[in-house]
């Protein structure tokens, strides 16, 4: 029996999706329930799973856009599954017989005369310091005579020279796909941005004492800062509800909720998972759900649904090493909070100079809907609620807060 394996539906608004690897060769037997195939779709890479097991025919190449629905593969049901005991014929072929005697290739034998120089015209090139495999020899049998090292001029290089490969590589539906929304979050906003400054002592003292108890008491959760972050959001998002909002033609649609998305880097580039009703999880229910979506976002097991979705955006560039970005909008969203890393540096306290390690945090914005004072006021509150966590986010009981 021939089974047709056809595309399922990675999900309603997807038509099409691309044939970004084959995991298994034409003619190859597989299992049932054996990954076959990663596919890329606008928005996920996923895996294709084999329906049943035999020999597969491939009918579709990599890259290939395949719509939802179309046959990509045919599997042979009615196909044994091959014992691995004899091999194939081709490595047959090549194995030679236990007393074969083998011929060495001929050697072509070298003259004195094959481009070696003449006593003259080695003292020559030795004062220009050219070597006499640099030049061709016009004398006898390729002989370098006097006249060739005379005129023999030393290599200087050319802007043409060492290796100038280039190599075309057509993006993967994902990656056209962050593209185009970058692009349309540039030129269908009036995108702008804020910035301010966050003094991170306050957070360090509180991860340093606790963090190892966190740790202990959680399954080996860590207790990073993006828990501090998510929760300042939310706080701020809930005094500044513009900010949780998007534009949907003439209408403002407003939020009473925080989906929070997360950018993250993935094997197949950025990915921005959402934690779903952020502003009622606690720092551990954060931080678990972080993890939880960026081990399915490095284990190219993140879906559609993980990243439909969210009002707002997070995203860390100081990971890899950014000072200071202004973060794009992920649109429909209207705003985007960009961190960067956290370098010592002397700032002011109570007249004096002390240092301390700051953080550059940047707001972007769609103008349309989020005024300055609305966009001001939010990155103020994210700035306050992280140089004073242990009261406004933690209540004022920072071991209950952190569930210890």
């Amino acid at each position: 029996m021939i089974l047709e394996m056809k595309v399922p539906s990675p999900g309603e608004s997807i038509k099409e999706v691309e044939i970004a690897t084959w995991l298994v060769k034409d003619g190859d037997y597989v299992e049932k329930d054996q990954a076959i195939a990663e596919v890329d779709s606008d928005k996920a890479t996923l895996e294709l799973p084999a329906e049943v097991s035999g020999i597969i025919t491939l009918k579709a190449e990599e890259g290939d856009a395949v719509a939802v629905g179309a046959v990509v593969c045919l599997i042979d049901t009615s196909a044994a599954k091959p014992d691995g005991g004899a091999p194939a014929k081709e490595e047959a072929k090549a194995v030679e017989a236990p007393n074969a005697e083998v011929k060495a290739a001929p050697v072509a034998e070298k003259t004195y005369a094959t481009q070696a120089p003449s006593p003259a015209a080695r003292k020559i090139l030795d004062e220009k310091n050219i070597e006499p495999s640099d030049i061709v020899g016009t004398g006898k049998g390729g002989r370098i005579t006097k006249d060739d090292a005379v005129n023999a001029v030393p290599s200087m290089g050319t802007p043409t020279g060492g290796n100038r490969a280039s190599e075309r590589i057509k993006l993967s539906m994902l990656r056209r796909k962050v593209a185009e929304r970058l692009v349309a979050a540039k030129n269908e906003t009036a995108m702008l941005t804020t910035f301010n400054e966050v003094n991170m002592t306050p957070i360090n003292i509180i991860r340093n004492q606790y963090k190892d108890e966190f740790k202990a008491k959680h399954n080996g959760l860590g207790l990073g800062y993006m828990s501090f972050f998510t929760k300042a959001v939310t706080r701020a998002l809930e005094l500044y509800p513009d900010v949780n909002s998007m534009m949907d033609g003439d209408y403002k649609v407003a939020y009473d909720f925080a989906d929070i998305s997360i950018a993250v880097s993935g094997p197949k580039g950025l990915m921005v998972p959402v934690v779903r009703n952020a502003e009622n999880l606690t720092f551990r229910g954060i931080e678990a759900e972080i993890k939880r979506l960026a081990l399915r976002a490095r284990d190219g097991q993140i879906t559609v649904d993980d990243m439909t979705g969210g009002t707002f955006t997070i995203t860390n560039g100081g990971v890899f090493g950014s000072m200071l970005s202004t973060p794009i909008i992920n649109p429909p969203q209207s705003g985007i909070l960009g961190m960067h890393n956290i370098i010592e540096r002397p700032i002011a306290v109570n007249g004096k100079v002390e240092i301390h390690p700051m953080m550059y945090v940047a707001l972007s914005y769609d103008h349309r809907i989020i005024d300055g004072r609305e966009s001001v006021g939010f990155l103020v509150a994210v700035k306050e609620a992280l140089e004073n966590p242990a009261e406004l986010l933690m209540g004022g009981n920072v071991k209950k807060a952190l569930e210890l």
